[in-house]
């Protein structure tokens, strides 16, 4: 049985952009979240990231989790992440199909980040950039990798994370829903506690705050509409680049 989830979500255009290409779905009853942020320097961003977002809640509705029933442990964790495998290549599918038949959409691309609540563990999914964090006892930690091109240098040993982050090159991107034939998004399981809260964000946010900066808000409020308020705030104070989006679930 799932515990009551509190959200909290906040999106903004930050101070450069003209156009929000950020999206986000926010389903605390069916404990169900995502992000996701068009690629920019793409053609219709902001279509693209609206589709994966309608695609996973779509995908949702259509394909109950509760086939899952009755399973447990590893077989459980298999099953999710066969399911939004096949969630995140249909709608790889579909942004391409769509980009085809419009060559106003030629091209578009988004990367995204989900999580889904199953009691006391919390699957995540992703592809790109966004990334999700877990607060915990006043400590933060990223549980995603970013596919990037910095990311890569610094797996290899190339970059420091602190370079990484002044690095001409961070926003590129090396996987996206609608880049390729296949999608090939990550995928992760994380137990959670009591008084944990799950962060998924766009690099509108983790692109302007450190890691710290991103934790430091959270003492500031405990509602957590006022902690995406300050932190938008904050990413803004920092220059605000590109679009930011936030959205908080906790139980």
């Amino acid at each position: 049985m799932r515990a009551k989830l509190k959200a909290g979500f906040r999106t903004d255009i930050g101070k450069m952009r003209v156009v929000n290409e950020d999206a986000l779905l926010v389903l605390p009853a069916d404990g169900l979240f995502a992000v996701a942020d068009g690629v920019g320097g793409s053609n219709s961003g902001d279509i693209a990231s609206r589709r994966a977002v309608n695609g996973i809640e779509e995908f949702f509705r259509e394909n109950p989790v509760s086939e899952a029933d009755g399973m447990e442990g590893e077989v459980r964790h298999d099953w999710f992440k066969d399911y939004f495998l096949r969630c995140f290549r249909k709608i790889n599918q579909d942004i391409r199909n769509a980009a085809a038949i419009e060559q106003d959409n030629s091209g578009m691309a988004t990367t995204a980040v989900a999580a889904y609540f199953d009691g006391d563990i919390v699957y995540i999914t992703n592809i790109g950039d966004s990334r999700a964090y877990i607060l915990r006892a006043g400590e933060i930690t990223q549980l995603t990798e970013d596919h990037s091109y910095v990311t890569d240098l610094v797996n290899a040993g190339t970059l420091t994370k602190s370079e990484a982050r002044e690095h001409p090159q961070k926003n590129m991107i090396t996987r996206a829903l609608g880049a390729g034939a296949e999608a090939d998004p990550d995928f992760y399981r994380h137990d959670i506690e009591q008084g944990d809260c799950v962060l998924l964000c766009s690099d509108g946010l983790h692109g302007e705050l450190t890691d710290e900066e991103i934790r430091s808000e959270f003492e500031k409020e405990s509602d957590l509409n006022s902690v995406c308020k300050l932190l938008v705030q904050a990413a803004n104070e920092k220059g605000g680049h590109d679009n930011i989006t936030i959205v908080c679930a906790a139980g």
